[in-house]
């Protein structure tokens, strides 16, 4: 969604400075992982510079990546449910699958979002391009037929552009459903997992239990159930963002063309004969 919005944002032609944004915005794409990671654990330690900001406003801010605590239980222990990230005895007595209920509502952790905001901030820039790619395909005529329509900008964006943006939006959507689920510089840079095993991720997993502990074989199957699991995901996309139209659409839609046609040329020749023989 940020790549989308900033692809809508450059492709404002009354917009000034386009080379110097969409050079800012890519900038992070291909900047070395490492030294992006490390500027991100010395802008969110404890005594960093995002806690110097948040104390100017009053808030004190948590030592991002050492904390283990879970949106999810923060956000209700917030709303009265739960103390001090204890959940209700229901939630914490009853379990699914070796969990509690209490441990299924948790949430990314603080740590976990951190690392999620540098991923985003580091992936969107290239995918930004692609979305501009695809935007600027468009003819002008599109958004000629929505103004004339009454289409105001939210309208012509959501109802003409973003689904004539459908190959690009798969595209864009399988490479992140990719990149996510094989996330592993920021991990092995910035945590390691920690703290608690928050910050794991399945690439990671993989590569601790190969290399650090030795088991290969463990390491091996998480690999290819990881690969099982991109194939069935990106299936699902496909089904979603596929094209609607079946051959069997297809094959009336072109039916229909031709009956008009047929028509038409019929009745231009009834038209011409009767023309003659008057």
């Amino acid at each position: 969604m940020l790549a989308l919005g900033l692809a809508l944002l450059l492709n404002q032609r009354r917009l000034k400075g386009l080379s110097f944004f969409r050079t800012a915005y890519y900038f992070p794409s291909v900047t070395s992982s490492v030294a992006i990671a490390s500027v991100f654990l010395f802008l969110f330690a404890g005594a960093g510079s995002v806690n110097a900001l948040l104390s100017f406003v009053g808030i004190k801010g948590p030592n991002w990546f050492a904390d283990p605590r879970g949106i999810g239980h923060l956000v209700l222990n917030g709303l009265g449910i739960g103390k001090d990230g204890q959940g209700p005895s229901a939630m914490e007595n009853h379990s699914f699958f070796s969990l509690t209920w209490w441990d299924w509502v948790s949430g990314p952790s603080i740590a976990m979002c951190t690392i999620i905001a540098l991923v985003i901030w580091v992936s969107a820039g290239g995918y930004m391009l692609l979305f501009l790619a695809a935007l600027q395909s468009i003819p002008g005529d599109v958004y000629e037929a929505a103004a004339i329509d009454g289409a105001g900008p939210i309208r012509t964006n959501w109802s003409v552009v973003i689904p004539q943006l459908r190959p690009t939006l798969f595209t864009v959507l399988t490479l992140g459903l990719i990149g996510t689920w094989q996330v592993f510089d920021q991990i092995y840079i910035m945590s390691k997992g920690n703290p608690g095993k928050t910050t794991l991720t399945p690439a990671f997993l993989a590569y601790d239990s190969s290399i650090n502990n030795g088991q290969w074989g463990q390491g091996t199957a998480m690999s290819f159930i990881l690969f099982a699991i991109i194939l069935v995901l990106t299936g699902i996309q496909w089904l979603f963002l596929r094209d609607r139209d079946t051959p069997r659409s297809q094959r009336k839609r072109e039916q229909g063309r031709r009956a008009v046609a047929r028509a038409t040329i019929g009745n231009a020749t009834n038209s011409s004969t009767a023309g003659m023989s008057s």
